[in-house]
């Protein structure tokens, strides 16, 4: 029993360690693709916002192709007049345009933009970013793609940070086991 406790009491602080190392990294890479998956869009809304305050038609600004949400990687771009209605749009789920909640415009007007990971049903996911428009006639962009491949690599990401900290936590409790053991083998030698 009195080895057991010294394995334990050697192996929980390394095993610890090993568990808040891992958990830094996956939150750390996570985040970097997630914040990255905005990219795009943040151009793509605030050109199109511009374009639009200097009295560019918003269907100029659509790019060549309806975009279906459930199925497409291609970015997208809807752009709402100021009451929050539709005005143009490639981006298409079920043959409509989706809508995001109001709330979420009404952020984008008070805060300069919302960056919001949108779901607009299950199993469809876009990273999206809406900015209002300043100027012209007002109104909203929004720039979104499918995060299906950002959440594929945060898949890949999990079992990787996983296998790594397994790795990690058995590793440390064999060299602890081994030590503590050569320890005890020492002891038991020099008091024999």
């Amino acid at each position: 029993m009195d080895y057991l406790w010294r394995v334990l009491k050697s192996w929980l602080p390394l095993a610890t360690a090993a568990t808040i190392l891992c958990g830094l990294i996956y939150v750390s890479v996570q985040q970097s693709f997630r914040m990255a998956a905005n990219d795009p869009q943040i151009r793509m809304a605030e050109d199109a916002a511009r374009g639009l305050a200097a009295g560019q038609n918003a269907a100029e600004l659509l790019t060549a192709g309806q975009v279906d949400l459930q199925y497409s990687l291609a970015p997208f771009l809807i752009i709402f007049d100021a009451a929050g209605r539709v005005v143009a749009a490639n981006a298409t789920l079920h043959n409509q345009v989706p809508v995001p909640p109001k709330g979420v415009l009404a952020y984008a007007r008070t805060n300069g933009e919302d960056r919001v990971t949108w779901q607009p049903e299950p199993g469809v996911r876009s990273a999206t970013v809406i900015v209002p428009i300043d100027g012209g006639v007002g109104g909203y962009v929004l720039a979104g793609r499918s995060l299906r491949e950002v959440e594929a690599r945060v898949g890949q990401l999990n079992l990787l940070v996983g296998a790594g900290w397994l790795a990690a936590v058995l590793a440390t409790l064999f060299l602890v086991l081994l030590l503590e053991g050569m320890s005890t083998r020492r002891v038991h030698t020099t008091a024999g």
